[in-house]
């Protein structure tokens, strides 16, 4: 396992596979969801125990609106079950729960769910957990144009941290490993400003089958890397 100093501070998780996961198991899409959540607290906790502060997974991008009705309201459930559910037990342990993406869209019930959950952890630093639903890193970035121009802020005093001040969750930090399942490998529109300088590392699994034994591999692969930021 990587050394404590070589763990990436931030981790971005692409959880992909779910739906192919349960196909492959003759299960319902839906039952592919729920063991993919299931999953993720197992494989967040583990990363929090090697030394990672910040896991940001890419739930629900916009996109994905095109999906079934049946899925999208499953989704929707789901992420309020987590925020009433899960809130007490991740207040206790200390983590940070965040909500990066757009509110446009979304139910007062889930508008409610996940701000409560905020207000409620917002204090806690052990670690952070930031869960990209209803998400869209281009769309990201054109609305913390929009909130700069609201703002009246001249052109010639846009800059890189001004924009990053503006974006949804700017406490959340550059992401340093992102990990993607299932085989695909590109960022498919996932947290872009922050991903600049991300190191990648694509695995073959399917999300319900990427272990903890997975995550030591990517982050022993992680800590051999040499991260240059463009020197």
């Amino acid at each position: 396992m990587a050394a404590k100093s070589n763990i990436p501070l931030h981790l971005g998780l692409i959880l992909d596979g779910n739906r192919r996961w349960a196909e492959a198991h003759n299960l319902p899409s839906l039952e592919g969801h729920r063991k993919g959540y299931e999953n993720l607290k197992t494989i967040v906790r583990a990363a929090m125990k090697r030394g990672v502060s910040c896991v940001s997974a890419y739930v629900f991008s916009t996109e994905n609106w095109e999906r079934s009705k049946e899925e999208r309201e499953y989704l929707m459930k789901l992420l309020v079950w987590v925020s009433k559910h899960e809130l007490g037990e991740l207040h206790k342990e200390g983590i940070r729960m965040r909500f990066v993406g757009s509110r446009d869209r979304l139910s007062n019930k889930v508008l409610d769910a996940v701000e409560r959950a905020e207000q409620k952890t917002k204090m806690n630093t052990r670690a952070t957990i930031a869960f990209c639903f209803n998400y869209s890193g281009q769309q990201e970035i054109a609305d913390a144009v929009k909130a700069i121009i609201r703002e009246g802020i001249p052109a010639d005093k846009v800059t890189s941290d001004v924009i990053a001040q503006h974006l949804y969750a700017p406490d959340v930090p550059p992401i340093d490993l992102i990990i993607r399942t299932s085989g695909e490998q590109r960022l498919s529109n996932f947290m872009l400003w922050r991903a600049a300088y991300s190191e990648l590392y694509f695995v073959d699994k399917l999300w319900p089958d990427f272990s903890k034994a997975d995550l030591d591999k990517a982050l022993d692969d992680y800590a051999k890397r040499e991260r240059r930021f463009g020197k």
